[in-house]
């Protein structure tokens, strides 16, 4: 790459109430009536990832718009991890949308990411060109994690208020709060039909450990979007950043773009 993109100096959006949420924008060409790419990440994780420096790269040779972010209380944004919910991070999505975008957009969600990609989509539906869920997992907290979790972590969650669940994916541990499952509670989508229209396209890997591919079906079933479709990637696990599985990426954007 050209630059280095993990230590390039981050921008600032100040948010109402003094929280501040770090991001990094290429703006869109002037006469350009292509749509911005804004990157959605996952849980724990950080807009200086493989996908995220991959989509700015991508964005930058085809000269369109593109935003990736730190939600609150990941990556450089400020505050603590434990105090974010699913309906902040959905509220940071937003402000991120409203305020450092315009025009069509594509969203890109990844995991967490593609659950926030979802609820922002039906808030800002008329801003739509297309979404591109990479291992999406609406629901989680409580499909994956809720329902996944003994009655001993259930009850320590109760009691305590959190629990801290090692993974594979850093050195420090989930931190599971009772707020965290609480508030996923009023974000459920795949119980009833999610009403957008607008093209989608779900790329999941069969090898996902952390969210089953199956999950993908689920999404396309309750999309009233005639325009679905889904791209599995048989060796593919969670991350879906392998080169090979990176420009299957970059394909199916620039189908999406070319329509």
């Amino acid at each position: 790459m050209s630059e280095d993109y993990q230590d390039r100096q981050a921008h600032t959006l100040t948010l109402e109430g003094g929280a501040s949420l770090a991001y990094h924008r290429i703006e869109p060409s002037e006469d350009s009536q292509a749509p911005t790419l804004v990157f959605l990440g996952g849980f724990m994780s950080d807009m200086t990832g493989t996908k995220a420096i991959f989509l700015e790269e991508f964005a930058r040779e085809r000269g369109l718009g593109f935003v990736r972010f730190d939600y609150f209380g990941h990556g450089q944004s400020s505050g603590e991890f434990a105090d974010g919910t699913i309906g902040h991070w959905k509220d940071d999505a937003l402000a991120v949308i409203d305020q450092l975008t315009s025009g069509p957009l594509i969203l890109i969600g990844s995991s967490m990411g593609g659950w926030i990609m979802l609820l922002a989509a039906l808030v800002r539906k008329e801003r739509l060109h297309s979404l591109v869920g990479i291992a999406a997992a609406p629901d989680f907290t409580r499909d994956l994690m809720w329902a996944s979790f003994s009655d001993e972590i259930k009850q320590l969650i109760q009691d305590t208020g959190r629990f801290e669940q090692p993974t594979d994916y850093g050195d420090d541990p989930y931190i599971i709060t009772k707020a965290l499952i609480d508030d996923g509670l009023d974000h459920i989508l795949l119980d009833n039909p999610i009403r957008l229209t607008c093209p989608v396209r779900l790329y999941q890997g069969m090898k996902d450990a952390d969210v089953p591919w199956q999950t993908a079906l689920r999404i396309s079933d309750q999309l009233e979007s005639d325009n679905v479709e889904l791209h599995f990637v048989k060796d593919g696990d969670h991350r879906m950043s392998e080169p090979h599985q990176l420009r299957g990426l970059a394909a199916i954007l620039d189908g999406l773009l070319a329509d």
